[in-house]
């Protein structure tokens, strides 16, 4: 039982979003939850959709290999930031010129398992 999910072009500074997928790589799915909805970071509301949708995706996986599915068991396996494409605008600045804007994107990346068995 696994699942992942990406989401692509997440208007953020990869730089902030590492910030909080660091807080939940290797902990346990619920335990992932309550930190990502309590956390002050805006990058955290992005990172929960991202993390939901890939407990969906290793819930039809089980469905579709007639396994038995348990949140529970669940855990954050692998949790990255990459950085996606960068906008770039420009801004009036002195002397005429123009000072340039750079609005980065990000890509996440989370894949969750089941803990094995003791």
């Amino acid at each position: 039982m696994a699942g992942r999910a990406i989401q692509r072009w997440v208007r953020q500074s990869p730089r902030k979003m590492r910030l909080v997928v660091d807080t939940i790589r290797g902990r346990d799915v619920n335990e992932a939850y309550a930190l990502l909805k309590f956390s002050k970071k805006h990058a955290a509301k992005q990172i929960d959709k991202v993390l939901r949708s890939a407990v969906a995706n290793a819930e039809q996986d089980a469905l579709r290999n007639n396994e038995a599915f348990d949140v529970d068991r669940l855990l954050v396996d692998y949790a990255v930031v990459n950085e996606g494409s960068t906008l770039w605008r420009f801004r009036a600045a002195a002397m005429g010129r123009a000072a340039p804007i750079r609005k980065r994107t990000s890509h996440v990346e989370i894949r969750v398992r089941a803990k094995e068995e003791e």
